[in-house]
């Protein structure tokens, strides 16, 4: 059959199919959470549980999934972690208490943690560099689209069936991409491998795992909590001595020497503010279209979704837009426009109509979309292929870590000020001031675009990291 032999066909029909499920659950589940509290009898602030678990071990089990991607293969990995996350969504469904629903869900943050860069990596080994531009434009689909319709297939799914549905909808995806993986997908293997990092392991997975515990509890307990000021020390700590021993380590779990090239090192700080502040939009808006503007959960998926629309045309219609202006350019307009926008959005009275908020984030979903594209395009254009799954797994801890530290910092804002208005959360007021900050993670992005000369933006064709033959973490080359 045809498809065999045309992998790279394969290889973008799995990794999108997968990567929309799991993105899409990122935010699906939050529409249920009210819904969930009211049947298992238990307070609204308990059901943080069920996201924080999930966070919390997605944050254990990304740090090691190149590792076996390269030592068992990243076919059967993949397949694996797809699995297990179909699995996970359908016992999620089937739960009758708390407990239960937060052991599945911590299933479901492994399988999370290993599916994203070992499917990457796969992606960008099967590509060459100067087709991951086309690349680029489909993975919108999955890392900006999913997210934004989530809340609104949530909101339809509990008001017309029941939250249970908001996990069962994973069920064809992984069905479908598990079974058409397993018979289409080559398997790839890496001959150095190196043996498991578990020192590296057990530092990652209480540093990050504390981390992202403090930084998810920390604007509804406290900052200054000891609770709080005692886990994020401890993660903090952890962390540190985590990158120490990395860096000497001979076969290191986290190469941290790929961030010796500087486009790799930009591209990957800049990726990380554009999801804090794409992820923060979709965070925000929603809570303040509600709480301030009275509208219901549905209507507030139904009026960010013109974002994700934005979104999708950028990518279609980016290739223009950088035979105009280049990739560099591109990039930056993407980010002054998102960043105007969003201030615009933080500017608008409770009286506008829906349809400006609409247009709005229409156009953040425009210039954003142009900027993620551009970025995921290049940020691997140094990598070989047979550093690649110990790239995209480096990509995404830093995508991960920005993302959260961006929403705690938004979180923490409007609770600031919403106890600065008597705990008025119909004042929109400090929704406007973090969407204000935002869009200043996006104008940091774009200050640091001007780190990378504009002839670096462009897709080299023989630029490349090597690898010694004795050891695959010896410091990596880059040729000048």
């Amino acid at each position: 059959m045809k498809l065999y032999s045309n992998q790279k066909l394969v290889v973008m029909i799995v990794y999108v199919m997968a990567m929309f499920m799991a993105a899409m659950d990122g935010t699906i589940v939050n529409v249920a959470l009210p819904t969930i509290s009211q049947e298992f009898q238990i307070s609204p602030a308990a059901t943080g549980s069920i996201n924080v678990g999930y966070l919390v071990s997605l944050a254990v089990f990304l740090p090691i999934s190149g590792w076996l991607g390269d030592r068992f293969g990243t076919k059967k990995v993949f397949l694996v972690a797809l699995a297990i996350f179909t699995v996970s969504s359908a016992l999620c469904g089937l739960a009758t208490h708390l407990f239960s629903l937060n052991l599945f869900r911590i299933c479901q943050g492994a399988a999370g943690g290993l599916l994203t860069p070992v499917g990457m990596a796969m992606l960008y080994r099967t590509f060459l560099p100067e087709e991951r531009s086309k690349v680029a434009r489909t993975l919108v689909l999955p890392i900006a689209v999913a997210p934004a319709i989530g809340p609104v297939i949530g909101g339809l799914l509990v008001e017309a069936m029941s939250w249970p549905w908001v996990f069962y909808i994973n069920i064809p995806f992984g069905f479908f991409a598990f079974f058409f993986g397993l018979k289409f997908l080559n398997e790839h293997k890496e001959n150095e491998a190196g043996s498991f990092d578990f020192r590296g392991f057990m530092l990652s997975a209480v540093g990050l795992a504390s981390l992202m515990y403090a930084l998810n509890h920390g604007p509804s307990v406290g900052w200054l909590s000891p609770l709080i000021l005692s886990i994020g020390g401890l993660g903090l700590l952890f962390v540190s001595i985590f990158i120490v021993v990395q860096l000497r380590t001979k076969n290191p779990m986290l190469n941290f020497h790929l961030l010796s090239d500087r486009l790799f090192q930009t591209m990957s700080i800049i990726s990380a503010l554009c999801v804090a502040g794409l992820l923060g939009i979709l965070y925000v808006f929603p809570l303040m279209y509600q709480n301030a503007f009275g509208a219901s959960a549905l209507e507030s998926g139904l009026t960010t979704f013109p974002e994700a629309i934005g979104l999708i045309i950028a990518s279609r219609i980016m290739p223009w837009s950088t035979k105009k202006i280049g990739v560099h350019g591109v990039i930056r307009m993407g980010l002054v426009g998102s960043a105007l926008m969003l201030i615009c959005l933080s500017l608008i009275s409770t009286e506008a109509s829906p349809w400006i908020f609409r247009m709005i984030l229409f156009s953040v979903g425009l210039f954003l979309g142009h900027t993620v594209v551009s970025v995921q395009a290049i940020s691997f254009n140094n990598i070989s292929p047979s550093l690649m799954g110990r790239a995209t797994t480096l990509f995404n801890v830093q995508n991960r870590l920005g993302s959260a530290v961006g929403i705690a910092i938004l979180s923490s804002i409007i609770g600031m000020k919403q106890t600065a208005f008597d705990g008025d959360y119909s004042s929109v007021i400090p929704y406007q001031i973090a969407l204000l900050v935002a869009s200043l993670f996006l104008l940091l992005a774009l200050i640091l675009t001007f780190r990378i000369h504009t002839a670096n933006f462009e897709m080299p064709k023989t630029k490349r990291f090597t690898r010694s033959d004795s050891s695959m973490n010896e410091d990596v080359k880059v040729s000048k």
